[in-house]
């Protein structure tokens, strides 16, 4: 880049150019002798264009290959970011936001990365803004007092200074505003009475002061805001994580995992925002004031009758928007339904299309969208009502003002006309900024108060177990102690029933608030719970189904409510849950979980959790990636790889719940003996199991039955006492003679009997019907299993505005809307035309007339407005559906494949925040940016016809802001594509860590994991901060180019000879002068929104095409009740996860007659749960065919097959809703056909 000084002679010397230029034409129309310089000057002109480029460019390209090769080698990582960063900028570079610069040319030079955006100031960062939240929240109320308002109270204490900033910008920006339109009448009397040019200087100098003032108050009021709102957004991020991780059981269920969601991703957002919105509730009436006041020195007691339509716009927005609020609280109640319904819907999808229910969990979604979408329209037409009257107030004040003044006898001419309609023109911003602050402080108080009952609900008790972590001590200590025990699970939110929930549908919002906030609902599942575990024992827990075991287990770890007793550990813990958890990373990573590499130990917790082979067999071992959930892994191989990774954190007391459930005998044993008595030997275990077997050769045995310790001992001294134990053991012996009886009968049977044998599987370990697929396109080999999000980079594509636009109505509903705007900003402008004729003095005036005529063009002007809105609106709901629909649809139709490579995060963060985008925003903004732009247009015509030679300044300013708009444009693009690809990982590790809470809270992970969730929220805050700094960049530029330009129309307009300017239309000039800056800043600005809030549509259409799985019917290729015998006939079956890897399945031949029991055994992960796959066709076969009743399973429907066939999946899983509703969740069955099943 060329120096500063340079780029300002530059500059300099075009402006002087296009100054002498414009001066020599004035002479030429004015019929003057011609100088011999002005020629010269038109050359001058031409030559200086360039050099006008090169100032704002900064370079002219001739320096460009010297200086290559030392930037390449000066700026290795980013080092020129980071050292003009916004937290080590001069106070100049501040002012002028140029600290983002370097930022800026990168992102117009080539796309953006995530490693090329600077980190925020240490300040601004999540750590920063949670540390100041949580030391100013206020202290728990009395006991029977009421709560309060707990979040807010925290923001205002931790955040006021910035607040205040905020409104000291505010009033700055208030008090310089108005220079503009005081000026207007000084100009108008100028010019039509000459005066002395150093007054006239003067009158410019102070309107380029004002102005420039103005646009450094205005834009640094935003940017504080913006930056406020920040801090706020990632302190309340970061509480509302940490709170996951404390909420006891009850309050969890009542929140659920979808709700908690929508705290982080909207109501988070909604609070945020309202930070900078709510100055607009106070700075709105205060400049409508000063506006009145300055008017009346102008136009006399008349203005006041502007106050009754200020009344009138405030009474009815008041009533609407407290209406509005119910609405609002409705719909977002409502989309929380449907993002609950979505997060069990991801979570449980394989169990669904192993069932064939797409169907009826898809209506049961598109039920909840639809109510949603209700409210959501009811809200969305009284918003649109609001911007009708507050658009319209201004034109109605005009209307009120100028009849009054008729009637009064006040004089009207051009200077007080278009001096009114100046200021009353200022009126147009905060008059319609207004509706937008009462929708978000109406949205903010929701969301506030959804916050407040969330982070105050019921929390884990830290004195529900007494830690001691002194372990020094001899072998017959007492480590784990329960003495006279009772333990009761919160049970909140189970004892809805369905009639209920719908007498109370009208108070929705209120019943939500009551359900949440009600005392938590205790119902006691263990008492008089007496237990001691000795330093180094293994302790084994039995007992029947429902007896207690994991209650137990729970009640140790601290997860259920203590009602008395006493509950003492010694020592650090260990969980392996009944149910694997298994992070999104690699297997290493699941097994070290956060401790240190020990080459020895890892390999040996590997080998005594029975996991060598299994790694061995992964084509990239221990660095293969597990997917979300686990989905590329086997049920045993989860349970074995949570089990390693208890085993490595060396814990003393271990609390296993049922780890053998997963695996078969073999591996039972080996683990048994191995691990629990070889690895752990010496630590304490207490063990939940159901293997009889393993019990002779454990230390103490306890008998759990109906929430109490029935009996307690070692093996034999409780076979002795009879009871319910030796009942456990006879039930045991009884059902493994059952199976000896039947092996013999068969061996009777069949004098040959057949076995099939599975070829082993040396390929990547899979189970229970996962499959390990990547996006197709990625051929070479990856241990990856989650791939990078997509994202799409450069220009938003034509297509996807084409799309949006044309989804509802086609290319008609476009042409509507163009035309309705264009019809619409003809009648604005030609309210103004007839002002400038009537007071033109052409004419006599004309009371009765100017007045007539000027309510009859505000009325049309009205009329249009009200059509062009609800218009919008109507398109833009009905186009929201569209998409919303379209994306499920391809959701549900996706294959398993899909989900198992992509978080439901990212399926999450578009069906929320991406969703609510295209639902609440577009439908405004589109309809908005093409009346933005046509207004500029009329704008520019109006003020080139009144004044031509300002012609000389509109150029270079359009030209410049278009260059300025690109440069910005593709840095902002990319950052704010950057921001939606960073959101995701926030979400995927709050549900995984909402799901693995437990687990973290046992191995005392929680700083970790909530270290990690800082960093995550950092890594996107980084790309918000840059994105909006660039929006301020933008607009601080172009505004001081429109300030520019105006001040040189006015030189021109005092400079230029009287003849040349047709004096009565220098206040309407200048009026719209006035406004063309902002107007043409709010345009690009609105332009640039709408572009980057159309990667939402991008996003959102990426997951309306995914490819589809094979149609779920097929018509004429199912015969009537098949199939009628169930003989299955496979042949040379061969199965891959994807084209390039290697066969899993390796020619499979089987025939099974029917009516036979066959049984399917194997290690785990040698296939057994992907050849029941393969019949569901959840994988489609590579090769070979799979035959029932003589139908090739292949030329089937999805659902034609999968609705015929029955499977009990390895894992259980239990929807929201009643018994009956998981019994028969798609409602096929009578309640007496239920009731034979259940009771037979």
């Amino acid at each position: 880049a060329h120096p500063p000084h340079l780029r300002a002679f530059w500059l300099a010397t075009a402006l002087l150019a296009a100054l002498f230029s414009g001066s020599a034409a004035a002479r030429f129309v004015a019929s003057e002798p011609v100088l011999p310089d002005d020629p010269i000057a038109f050359a001058g002109l031409v030559l200086s264009l360039p050099l006008l480029y090169f100032a704002v460019d900064g370079s002219s390209g001739l320096a460009e290959s010297a200086a290559a090769t030392s930037t390449t080698e000066e700026e290795p990582s980013g080092a020129s970011e980071a050292a003009t960063s916004y937290a080590t900028a001069s106070w100049l570079s501040l002012a002028t936001f140029s600290w983002i610069n370097p930022l800026i040319t990168k992102g117009y030079r080539a796309a953006l990365g995530a490693q090329d955006v600077p980190q925020v100031a240490p300040s601004d960062t999540a750590e920063a803004a949670y540390a100041l939240f949580v030391s100013n929240w206020p202290a728990a109320p009395a006991p029977g007092s009421k709560a309060g308002h707990p979040v807010i109270t925290a923001l205002l204490r931790s955040f006021w200074p910035q607040f205040l900033l905020t409104a000291a910008l505010g009033v700055a920006h208030l008090s310089v505003m108005y220079i503009g339109p005081s000026l207007v009448d000084r100009f108008v009397q100028f010019v039509r009475r000459g005066g002395d040019m150093t007054d006239g200087l003067r009158l410019v100098g102070i309107l380029l002061a004002g102005k420039a003032a103005e646009t450094l108050a205005s834009h640094h009021y935003e940017f504080q805001g913006q930056k406020l709102g920040m801090r706020i957004h990632a302190a309340l991020l970061a509480v509302v994580y940490r709170k996951s991780l404390r909420l006891s059981t009850g309050a969890r269920r009542a929140h659920g995992a979808g709700t908690i969601v929508n705290y982080m991703e909207v109501d988070a957002e909604e609070v945020s925002n309202v930070t900078h919105e709510l100055h607009n509730l106070w700075l709105m009436p205060l400049q409508i004031a000063v506006a009145l006041a300055l008017l009346y020195t102008h136009l006399g007691p008349s203005v006041l009758t502007a106050v009754a339509a200020i009344a009138v716009v405030t009474v009815v927005v008041a009533l609407a928007n407290r209406r509005n609020m119910e609405y609002q609280f409705k719909f977002l109640g409502k989309r929380d339904e449907r993002m609950k319904a979505i997060t069990e819907l991801l979570n449980y999808m394989r169990v669904i299309k192993l069932q064939a229910w797409e169907e009826t969990f898809g209506s049961k979604i598109s039920e909840l969208r639809e109510a949603e979408l209700g409210w959501l329209a009811k809200s969305m037409y009284f918003m649109c009502a609001n911007t009708i009257v507050l658009w319209s107030g201004p034109l109605a004040m005009t209307v009120l003002v100028f009849g009054t003044c008729v009637l009064t006898g006040v004089k009207l001419d051009a200077g007080k006309v278009f001096t009114a309609t100046a200021f009353f023109r200022m009126l147009d911003g905060p008059m319609q900024s207004f509706p937008e602050a009462i929708a978000a402080v109406t949205q903010a108080t929701v969301s506030l108060g959804r916050l407040d009952r969330y982070l105050l609900d019921a929390e884990l008790a830290d004195t529900t177990v007494e830690h001691v972590l002194d372990t020094d001590t001899g072998p017959d200590r007492v480590v784990v102690e329960v003495h006279d025990g009772m333990f009761a699970w919160d049970v909140r939110g189970k004892k809805e029933s369905a009639k209920e929930e719908e007498e109370n549908d009208d108070s929705e919002g209120e019943e939500d608030e009551r359900i949440v906030e009600e005392a938590p609902v205790l119902e006691t599942v263990l008492k008089g719970i007496n237990m001691k575990v000795r330093k180094g024992e293994l302790a084994a827990v039995v007992g029947m189904v429902g007896s207690g075991k994991s209650s137990l287990l729970s009640c140790i770890m601290g997860e259920m409510d203590k009602v008395s007793g006493k509950v003492r550990v010694c020592g650090s813990t260990a969980y392996v849950a009944q149910t694997a958890w298994i992070q999104n990373g690699t297997i290493q990573e699941n097994i070290l979980f956060g401790q240190p590499v020990d080459a020895e130990r890892y390999k040996e917790v590997t080998r005594s959790c029975c996991l060598q082979k299994d790694l061995e067999m992964m084509e990239f071992g221990d660095q293969t990636e597990i997917g979300e959930r686990g989905i590329n892994l086997s049920g045993g191989q989860k349970q074995r790889i949570q089990l390693a990774r208890a085993v490595y954190q060396n814990c003393d007391v271990y609390l296993l719940d049922d780890v053998f459930s997963a695996v078969d005998a073999h591996t039972g044993s080996y683990i048994f003996k191995e691990c629990l008595r070889g690895m752990l030997k010496g630590k304490t275990i207490l063990l939940v199991t159901h293997q009889v077997d393993f019990l002779h050769n454990v230390d103490n045995i306890f008998v759990m039955k109906d929430g109490m310790i029935a009996q307690s001992g070692k093996f034999d001294e409780l076979l002795e006492a009879g009871s319910g134990f030796s009942a456990l053991v006879a039930a045991h012996d009884s059902s493994m003679e059952l199976v000896e009886h039947n092996r013999q009968v068969e061996k009777t049977e069949h004098s040959q009997p057949a076995v099939v044998r599975i070829p082993s599987l040396r390929s990547r370990s899979i189970g229970k019907g996962e499959k390990v697929i990547v996006a197709p396109e990625i051929e070479a080999a990856t241990s990856k299993i989650i791939q990078e999000e997509e994202r799409e980079s450069g220009q938003v594509s034509w297509r996807v505005y084409k799309l949006y636009m044309t989804e509802a109505w086609g290319w008609w509903g476009v042409v509507g809307i163009f035309g309705l705007s264009l019809v619409w900003q003809a009648s604005d402008m030609a309210s103004d035309y007839w002002l400038s004729y009537e007071t033109s003095g052409v004419i006599p005036f004309n009371p009765s007339l100017f007045i007539g005529v000027y309510v009859a063009i505000a009325g049309v002007s009205m009329v249009l407005q009200v059509i062009k809105t609800f218009l919008e609106t109507v398109m833009g709901l009905q186009t929201a559906q569209i998409f919303f629909r379209k994306m499920f649809d391809s959701i549900l139709h996706a294959p398993m494949s899909f989900f198992d490579t992509t978080p439901s995060g990212r399926i999450l963060s578009r069906a929320s925040s991406d969703q609510t985008t295209i639902d609440v925003v577009l439908a405004f903004f589109v309809g908005l940016t093409i009346s933005m732009y046509i207004s500029v247009l009329s704008t520019i015509v109006v003020t080139c016809q009144v004044a031509w030679p300002s012609v000389i300044a509109v150029i270079p300013l359009l030209l410049l802001n278009i260059w300025y708009r690109n440069r910005y444009l593709a840095t902002s693009r990319e950052l704010t594509r950057l921001e939606g690809v960073t959101k995701a990982p926030v979400i995927d590790h709050f549900t995984e860590t909402v799901v693995g809470a437990t687990t973290i809270r046992c191995f005392k992970k929680e700083n970790e994991f909530f270290q990690e969730n800082l960093e995550r929220i950092n890594s996107s805050l980084r790309m918000y901060f840059h994105n909006y700094a660039a929006n301020e960049w933008l607009g601080f530029r172009l505004e001081l180019i429109g300030t520019l330009v105006l001040s040189i129309t006015a030189f021109l307009m005092i400079s230029l000879p009287s003849n040349f300017i047709k004096k009565e239309f220098v206040g309407m000039s200048l009026s719209y002068g006035l406004s063309l800056n902002s107007l043409v800043y709010f345009a690009i600005s609105i332009s640039c929104m709408l572009e980057n809030d159309m990667v939402a549509v991008e996003r959102v259409n990426q997951f309306s095409t995914l490819p589809s799985e094979a149609a779920w019917r097929k018509e004429d290729h199912l015969p009537p009740n098949w199939p009628t015998h169930g003989d299955i006939d496979i042949s040379d079956l061969k199965v891959r996860y994807r084209p390039n890897t290697p066969l899993i399945l390796k020619g499979i031949n089987v025939s099974i007659r029917g009516g036979e029991k066959i049984g399917v055994v194997g290690r785990t992960g040698s296939g057994k749960s992907t050849l029941i796959q393969a019949l569901f066709r959840l994988v489609e076969p590579a090769e070979g065919k799979m035959i029932i009743d003589g139908v090739d399973l292949c030329a089937l429907g999805l659902h034609d097959l999968r609705s015929r066939f029955g499977i009990i999946p390895q894992e259980p899983v239990l929807f929201e809703g009643t018994i009956r509703s998981n019994i028969d969740p798609v409602g096929q069955y009578s309640d007496a056909e239920i009731w034979l099943v259940w009771c037979p």
